[in-house]
């Protein structure tokens, strides 16, 4: 089990990768955004593309 903060977390474990995906619920913290707070940060952390899939 990792402990901290998940942005960086799933940031350094996407260092050397060619693309990070994460799910998203659509239902973040952010008024009026369809993305969430982790999303958010891995949009502004990640040195690869990131890639959101909506989860059902």
């Amino acid at each position: 089990m990792l402990i901290g903060s998940p942005v960086e977390n799933l940031a350094d474990a996407a260092e050397h990768a060619l693309a990070v995906v994460v799910g998203r619920r659509g239902r973040g913290g952010y008024s009026g955004m369809r993305v969430g707070s982790v999303v958010h940060g891995l949009l502004h952390r990640a040195h690869c593309p990131v890639i959101t899939v909506p989860v059902r």
